[in-house]
């Protein structure tokens, strides 16, 4: 490139201002530092670009025809970080976040309308996942997992308390099949299930009783891929789910649903926002981390 951009910038100034002085002033340089400047660019383009006299500097006809050239140029540069300055001020852009619809339910959607008003600018894509993907590779901003899920090359921020799964049917199921006092007595009967990837297996349900551990893969002819349809098919009466507590709660209080085995049902980390380091700069994903954080 026989111009360089610093070169560049110093002829317009120099054009602009009619005057070497004035413009060593404004790019705060000296006035002969500006003139070895000036001169070293007419030699690599071959042409005289400013015309001098004692009293004056003017573009030539060469010279005039760059500066019209460039000028727009440069001008649209400095309006691209003003905004950029702007942006730094007023958090603005879009945010993708990957998650499962009981993590929008219980840690985004409260705070959702709050958030969305208090940052007109940002833009909130939320992608409903069970498949544990890469939000790297996936060029999403961040992802929502169990704290005790998160690799720990991520910046992991909780968004949520501890909490765990129950047992839950419908007072109608119920009344036509007796209550399970073990979750090995589950087998007899109808449950509903999730399958999280469409590659993967059933989620085994999991208990814990007495500082013991298990977890139990259970039958049934009602497979999701979203829990929000499986608590819907159990307070349809078609068979036993196991769900976030919190999310089931309102069914248990209206009694549409009823809580079983929950001296067997463990609690699992709360949910955590996580994301790559290279997050932290956006003012918009600050933003969204201080709203959502618990």
């Amino acid at each position: 490139m026989e111009g360089k951009v610093d070169d560049l910038q110093a002829f317009l100034a120099v054009a602009r201002e009619q005057s070497f002085t004035k413009a060593a002033a404004k790019l705060r340089v000296t006035p002969s530092a500006l003139s070895h400047t000036i001169r070293g660019l007419e030699e690599r383009l071959g042409i005289r670009l400013l015309a001098r006299t004692t009293r004056n500097v003017s573009p030539t006809e060469a010279g005039e025809r760059l500066m019209q050239a460039i000028a727009p140029l440069f001008e649209q540069i400095q309006e691209e970080v003003d905004a950029l300055g702007e942006l730094r001020d007023k958090p603005k852009g879009t945010i993708r976040i990957t998650c499962t619809d009981d993590q929008i339910e219980l840690c985004l959607r409260p705070k959702l309308s709050k958030f969305l008003q208090e940052y007109p600018d940002i833009t909130l894509e939320l992608y409903v996942d069970y498949g544990f993907t890469n939000v790297v590779e996936a060029r999403f901003d961040a992802g929502i997992r169990l704290g005790e899920a998160i690799s720990k090359d991520m910046i992991a921020v909780r968004i949520g308390p501890d909490w765990r799964l129950i047992v839950v049917g419908s007072p109608a199921y119920l009344a036509q099949h007796s209550q399970p006092e073990t979750p090995h007595q589950l087998a007899e009967h109808r449950c509903i299930n999730i399958r999280h990837r469409s590659d993967g297996s059933i989620y085994a349900w999991e208990f814990e009783k007495d500082g013991r551990v298990f977890s139990i893969k259970l039958d049934g002819q009602l497979v999701f891929n979203s829990i929000m349809h499986v608590l819907n098919a159990a307070t349809d009466g078609i068979g036993l789910a196991y769900v976030p507590e919190e999310l089931a709660a309102p069914y248990l209080a209206d009694g549409r649903l009823v809580s079983l085995l929950t001296d067997w049902s463990p609690y699992f980390q709360g949910y955590h926002l996580y994301y790559p380091n290279r997050r932290q700069t956006s003012p918009a994903f600050v933003a969204f981390v201080e709203a959502f954080k618990f």
